[in-house]
């Protein structure tokens, strides 16, 4: 019997883009809680978070290839998490608001009985639209900032916001899937 992948994330993104490709896999999310450190450069960061929820799902699956993965928004040296309020989703949005920013998200593959493991970070720069203030209180009263790095989602209705993506789509989304599936081969 073949041993299903696992996808060590409760985002329903990176979910819906691993069944998109026809993927077999089981979510069992990790533990792992997404802190920050001072001085961590943010790709340090997400390749030590996506390495940790990695090690987390994989040590209890050792004989089952584990992905997991940790996605962040930064704009001019500041990281922007995912807004725990209606002001702070309204901040952030004028805060990337006619500027490019960057989507980066570390990601990991592990497989302990085989020993085998590799991590990458992929970069994306993204370029949001000038915003005015009904469009980012219109937008926040939507819900769809919230549980989302940066306070928007690209593939939902965000999508009017976004001038231009330049790098990976999917990695925008939450995982970078031609990345992911290079590093699964």
């Amino acid at each position: 019997m073949r041993k299903r992948l696992i996808l060590a994330s409760k985002s329903p993104r990176r979910y819906e883009l691993l069944r998109q490709i026809g993927l077999d896999f089981d979510v069992i999310p990790s533990g792992i809680e997404e802190d920050f450190r001072h001085g961590e450069s943010p790709e340090s960061r997400v390749l030590r978070l996506a390495k940790a929820k990695a090690l987390d799902v994989g040590g209890q699956y050792p004989d089952r290839w584990a992905i997991a993965a940790d996605t962040i928004v930064y704009v001019q040296g500041s990281i922007l998490g995912k807004p725990k309020s209606r002001e702070e989703a309204k901040e952030m949005l004028n805060r990337l608001s006619g500027k490019e920013h960057r989507v980066l998200t570390g990601f990991s593959v592990r497989h302990f009985k085989k020993g085998r493991e590799g991590q990458q970070a992929v970069l994306t720069a993204v370029k949001m639209k000038r915003l005015t203030l009904d469009e980012i209180e219109w937008y926040v009263g939507t819900g769809e900032s919230f549980e989302k790095a940066g306070g928007y989602a690209v593939q939902g209705i965000g999508a009017f916001m976004i001038e231009s993506i330049h790098g990976s789509y999917t990695n925008v989304v939450g995982l970078p899937v031609c990345e992911v599936i290079q590093m699964l081969k």
